[in-house]
């Protein structure tokens, strides 16, 4: 019997759920729904049907550290589990190179291979695991399978797949349909032929890569040389979809409905429809209280929000940025970042708080010369050996133990003690003991971004907005 192997993608970048969503933390990395990201809440679900040794993700370098912190939380990875992409080139390259770790690493060619996102929710993990089972059936028959969500309502964001003649566990694909106008997607649904295209597929090894040889030469010419090599290649790929490059021109295709409470989770109002709610509809996280309010979402978890006598609102709170909309108008936030972006404002793309596999941080307050961090750091963590080119910082210990490095001098440094960090000057700072560090970090210069950090075998990274 073939092995079972899965590839996690968790590349790509998008502000749909902005100010939650950034440039520098996609939605996958983020929990919006339950204690758990969206990238964990797939893992477990992949773990449902194959061990974690046959597991890989495939993401980009910023996200190389975020992407194993969070892994090591639900499951033991194995020590290749992440797969670097050199660039974005889409799914299509992302895909093969998952593929040729997969090979370099011992799968055969009649060994299945499922490829899920990472930032989608499933709420019937069970119905999700038995709509791959099926599809591992028809892969391991010789086909491309993927998975098509079944349609409840008349939508025009999604691609559709029209389903053709039943072949036992699962049907033929007919055709890949692009996003339609409002009137053809009614007339899709009342048909009940056509399935939302859920960007699941399964597949042997084997098959894509006969399928990749006709359908897409370009690719195949560089596939069977191991990651390695096509690595090296990956930044002359031109951009494709795997569902261009493949899936649309391959012979044999099926398709297996899945209704399991699916959502791309692609607005607040997306989300709003797949999150608990109360008797008026209301779906609140964090700190909220609603008095006589219906059909809202909010999302608050930085302080109190109070919503009184209002209805059919989207509310989103973040520690730098309040968004406000109508329920059904939040896909606008997309126009939203394209003029915020166009103004230069960092909050399109920085974070001002986020996880690491240290700890945490959450910027308290930022000017244009300065920004206060506070950081939490958890016992027998640190944050690694680095300087940075374009500032100094202050680190001021409020809570706990730490060991600091600055230069070549390391010492203690306690509750109520400083320290000072000069530019280009490489310093550590671990947390030594048993309870949590807690850091205020006064960071001062031309150039604050998460990005002016240099590690000891490390050239100087290019900085956002240098030439």
């Amino acid at each position: 019997m073939s092995e079972l192997y899965g590839l996690i993608l968790t590349g790509g970048s998008g502000t749909r759920l902005w100010p939650r969503s950034r440039e520098d933390l996609p939605k996958q990395f983020l929990a919006l729904c339950g204690a758990r990201t969206l990238f964990q809440e797939t893992i477990v679900r992949m773990l449902r049907i194959l061990p974690p040794e046959r597991l890989r993700a495939v993401t980009g370098a910023q996200w190389e550290s975020l992407v194993a912190h969070q892994a090591r939380e639900v499951a033991h990875t194995p020590e290749d589990f992440i797969v670097l992409e050199p660039t974005m080139r889409n799914t299509a390259p992302a895909i093969l190179l998952g593929c040729e770790a997969l090979r370099d690493s011992g799968a055969g060619e009649d060994d299945v291979v499922v490829v899920t996102p990472s930032d989608h929710i499933v709420r019937n993990p069970d119905a999700f695991s038995e709509a791959l089972e099926r599809a591992v059936e028809a892969a391991r028959a010789g086909c491309l399978a993927t998975l098509g969500i079944v349609p409840d309502r008349p939508d025009t964001g999604f691609g559709y797949i029209r389903r053709g003649a039943a072949r036992g566990p699962w049907f033929e694909v007919e055709a890949f349909v692009e996003k339609p106008d409002a009137a053809t997607a009614e007339e899709y649904l009342r048909s009940g032929a056509y399935l939302w295209n859920g960007g699941v597929f399964v597949f042997t090894l084997g098959s894509l890569y006969r399928e990749l040889e006709r359908t897409s030469p370009p690719l195949f010419s560089l596939a069977g040389r191991g990651a390695a090599a096509l690595h090296g290649e990956f930044e002359g790929i031109e951009p494709i979809s795997f569902d261009y490059a493949v899936m649309e021109r391959a012979r044999r295709v099926a398709v297996v409905p899945l209704d399991a409470g699916w959502s791309d989770v692609g607005s607040w109002d997306a989300l709003h429809e797949v999150s608990d709610r109360d008797e008026r509809n209301n779906a609140a996280i964090g700190d909220v209280t609603l008095r006589n309010a219906s059909n809202c979402f909010v999302d608050s978890r930085n302080r109190l929000t109070v919503l009184n006598d209002v209805e059919d609102i989207v509310v989103v709170d973040s520690p730098d940025a309040l968004f406000v909309t109508r329920r059904g108008a939040s896909q606008g936030v997309r126009d939203v970042v394209r003029g915020l972006k166009a103004e230069g404002r960092r909050e399109v793309s920085q974070i001002s708080e986020c996880a690491r596999p240290w700890g945490a941080y959450r910027v308290l307050c930022e000017a244009e010369r300065f920004k206060v961090k506070r950081m939490v750091v958890i016992p027998g963590k640190g944050l690694p050996l680095q300087s940075h080119c374009h500032r100094v910082e202050h680190w001021i210990v409020v809570r706990g133990t730490a060991r600091v490095r600055v230069g070549d001098e390391e010492r203690f440094v306690h509750e109520g003690e400083g320290v000072f960090v000069p530019k280009n000057v490489p310093c550590s700072l671990e947390n030594c003991g048993r309870i949590e560090l807690e850091v205020v970090a006064v960071q001062e210069g031309e150039y604050l971004g998460e990005d002016d950090s240099v590690r000891p075998d490390e050239e100087r990274p290019p900085v956002r907005g240098e030439q």
